[in-house]
């Protein structure tokens, strides 16, 4: 079998692709590519060989891409309560906690959230959304669990700084 290496080079661009036609968005489909190799490089004993490699790693990219796309349907559909139940926190996070109480400031939250620049968007929506701790953020991104942290702290105080600006 070839190495993990070779797979990827190989079979990178056509999991991108297969991924892309899926969310029709390039970053999405970035991300999603990264995961599905990450998550086949865990799992690669438990290839069998029954059908061909791609159609395995395609496999494992739809997946990904369903799972994330109905979690985001579950937050959407959330109401603000129970999607602060879900945030993770401490008690200097309470006065965003309560913005997002109100559905209108809620939707300006999320406004501005898309407005941010990468990487302060993908880390906060890493730790709020997908209950990242820090370190596995920073680990994710080949950084430190304080460049995490810092990241969501100027990512969380843009978000308010444009809350207070409108």
């Amino acid at each position: 079998m070839e190495s993990f290496e070779q797979i990827y080079a190989s079979c990178l661009k056509d999991v991108y692709h297969y991924v892309f036609s899926l969310c029709r968005d390039p970053a999405e489909a970035e991300e999603i590519t990264q995961e599905t190799f990450y998550q086949a490089l865990k799992s690669m004993s438990s290839f069998r060989g029954e059908c061909k490699l791609i159609v395995w790693l395609c496999q494992i990219a739809k997946h990904i891409y369903f799972a994330r796309r109905n979690k985001r349907k579950r937050l959407a559909q959330m109401p603000p309560e129970e999607l602060l139940a879900q945030m993770p926190g401490d008690s200097a996070d309470v006065s965003m906690e309560q913005r997002l109480l109100d559905d209108a400031q809620a939707m300006a939250v999320h406004r501005h959230l898309h407005s941010l620049a990468e990487p302060y968007k993908e880390v906060f929506m890493l730790r709020v959304f997908g209950e990242l701790s820090f370190k596995k953020i920073g680990d994710i991104f080949g950084k430190t669990e304080g460049w995490a942290r810092i990241t969501y702290h100027r990512a969380k105080l843009s978000i308010m700084d444009k809350l207070e600006e409108t």
